[in-house]
């Protein structure tokens, strides 16, 4: 798996969260994607990876712009009740 985090300028309330979210799913087959309006980016996690000219295909319709894209393995974060 990948994950994919892209820097979008413009959100400035759940909704635009939500709308971000929702462009990315409508786009892509992925198996998560979280915008974030504070840190201004939307984290991807997808099977394959995402081209960083499909995202604007996906993105700039919407009003929001997308600047930079950082593409990575993913790896799973583990869960502890304590910490190491």
């Amino acid at each position: 798996m990948i994950q994919t985090t892209a820097k979008i300028d413009g959100m400035m309330c759940s909704m635009c969260e939500a709308h971000i979210q929702d462009a990315i799913r409508k786009a892509f087959t992925v198996r998560s994607v979280k915008a974030s309006r504070a840190k201004g980016e939307a984290v991807i996690v997808s099977e394959e990876a995402i081209s960083e000219a499909a995202l604007h295909a996906a993105i700039d319709p919407t009003g929001y712009t997308l600047g930079a894209v950082v593409s990575e393995p993913y790896q799973k974060k583990g869960f502890s009740f304590f910490r190491k």
